[in-house]
């Protein structure tokens, strides 16, 4: 049995029936029936987790989880939302659905599982009120909040009640909140850079290549400057001969004729972007050998495609999605038929973020968070593969590499 807070109504993402969906949500409480949405496990597997469940099933029968998401859902907003809070809320219900989904599909073990879904409202004062009334006490995991402030706000609560806290979808770095039980979903940005440098150090010939750092050193562009630095000065990567300039333009003036480039660009600025990006083509017309590698923001905007890929362009992402891939068609098919709509990218986040943690919690009971480093999960939008910190928690090391090929994004073979 999984029981939840809120209603799964079918819900159709525009205007005042977004928040009349989530009045209902928060006025209203139901059971939820199990929803199977991935594929039966093989049978070697089965009996790995049966014998495992046997250790935890006879003092473990439910698992409790809260759920906070930012639905910003008061009287006011019901009449009067402009397009930043619709957005929010938008993202808020997409992700309900598919961690319902996933939560749904690890109750077939047969584990009970109660989800609080709360309104954080994305304020500390609600978030606060959440806590001084006990909602969130007797719970093995609780996910969210989905933006910084608020998973700072938790901190003293998660280490005095020793509970985990799942951060999401915030890509900062664990550092920012100092919390040994916090639990990272999204790559950091020094993971890209290392990811970035690692690749490098294994596919290239150091005595012929030269790496270059394009970086305007603006605050943003220092975030990934800085470890891409470190790695080919100070790290792995320091047998390279390492160049840093401002621009390609002072690049083009230092060229080292016969040698292969490598050129990272740590800006996500699209003005600048763009030029360089024209710029180095214009380069490698010209006899120029250069690999580029972007920024991880890049997977975000539009850039010349046909440039990209003449110039080998690879970037990193948190996030990548085989959309013609057997277990994603069926996900999708799901979830269309469970709320009559189609499901954007948090829908599919949230159900890998459910699914595995829904799972962890049927085989290991309240011990769970003893096997996360060794349990590994390949998802619909990215791997699991946690380390653990003593004083930062759990931080998810997989990231995909992806390569412009055939004028689309594709995981580099």
């Amino acid at each position: 049995m999984y029981m939840i807070l809120v209603q799964n109504h079918p819900l159709q993402l525009s205007g005042n029936k977004i928040w009349c969906f989530l009045f209902i949500c928060v006025c209203l409480g139901a059971c939820s029936p199990r929803t199977i949405t991935s594929k039966s496990p093989k049978k070697e597997i089965e009996k790995k987790e049966e014998k495992a469940r046997e250790k935890t099933a006879k003092n473990f029968t439910q698992a409790n989880i809260a759920l906070l998401l930012p639905f910003n859902l008061n009287d006011r907003q019901l009449h009067s939302s402009n397009k930043v809070e619709i957005e929010k809320a938008a993202m808020a219900i997409d992700y309900y659905q598919g961690f319902k989904m996933g939560i749904d599909s690890a109750a077939a073990s047969g584990l009970d599982f109660r989800v609080k879904v709360l309104d954080t409202k994305d304020n500390a004062t609600e978030t606060s009120a959440l806590i001084k009334s006990g909602t969130l006490t007797g719970n093995e995991l609780i996910v969210g909040p989905v933006f910084p402030d608020g998973i700072k706000f938790m901190t003293n609560y998660s280490i005095a009640n020793k509970v985990a806290i799942v951060s999401p979808l915030a890509a900062s770095h664990p550092d920012e909140f100092n919390n040994p039980n916090l639990i990272s979903i999204v790559g950091n940005i020094e993971l890209h850079a290392k990811k970035i440098g690692s690749y490098i150090n294994d596919k290239y010939d150091k005595q012929k290549t030269v790496v270059v750092l394009i970086n305007p050193k603006k605050p943003s562009d220092e975030l990934l400057g800085s470890p891409i630095r470190n790695y080919f000065k100070n790290g792995d990567g320091a047998e390279f001969t390492f160049q840093e300039y401002s621009s390609v333009y002072t690049l083009e003036t230092q060229l080292i004729p016969g040698m292969q480039y490598v050129l990272m660009i740590s800006s996500a600025d699209r003005q600048f972007v763009v030029a360089t990006i024209d710029k180095l083509a214009k380069m490698q017309k010209n006899g120029l050998a250069v690999d580029l590698f972007g920024h991880p923001n890049w997977v975000k905007q539009n850039y010349n495609t046909e440039k990209l890929q003449l110039l080998n362009t690879k970037i990193t992402s948190s996030y990548n999605v085989d959309y013609k891939s057997s277990a994603v068609i069926n996900f999708i098919k799901k979830y269309r038929h469970l709320n009559k709509f189609e499901p954007g990218e948090y829908a599919i986040k949230g159900f890998d973020t459910g699914y595995y943690f829904g799972r962890l919690l049927s085989l290991y009971g309240d011990s769970y968070l003893k096997h996360l480093t060794s349990e590994r999960y390949k998802g619909l939008h990215n791997s699991f593969f946690f380390i653990k910190d003593e004083r930062l928690g759990y931080i998810n090391t997989s990231l995909s590499l992806l390569e412009y090929k055939n004028y689309t994004l594709k995981p580099v073979e």
